[in-house]
């Protein structure tokens, strides 16, 4: 099963889904709730400005529920083939 999960409104989620006609299931963490389980609510900086944010990190939980791989740092580019990769080395 694959669960997405960011801090946009279940609207957004919807039209991205679509958009990109993705078989997942996209939870809205409006309240960062999620987040902060998964310590990836972290203070952040741009130009100067510090805020806090979603740290763009892949979990992979196994099926017996422990955290068995972090991707920290997440680049979108060729990231789904590294998860691939790392599913297929936990089997």
């Amino acid at each position: 099963m694959i669960l997405g999960a960011s801090g946009d409104s279940v609207d957004s989620h919807r039209k991205f889904k679509e958009k990109y006609d993705l078989p997942y299931t996209l939870l809205a963490d409006e309240s960062h709730e999620i987040a902060q389980a998964y310590g990836v609510w972290q203070k952040k900086s741009m130009f100067g400005r510090k805020y806090m944010g979603i740290a763009r990190t892949t979990f992979i939980i196994a099926p017996d529920g422990r955290i068995a791989k972090v991707f920290d740092s997440v680049n979108p580019l060729g990231h789904a083939g590294d998860v691939a990769e790392a599913i297929e080395a936990l089997r």
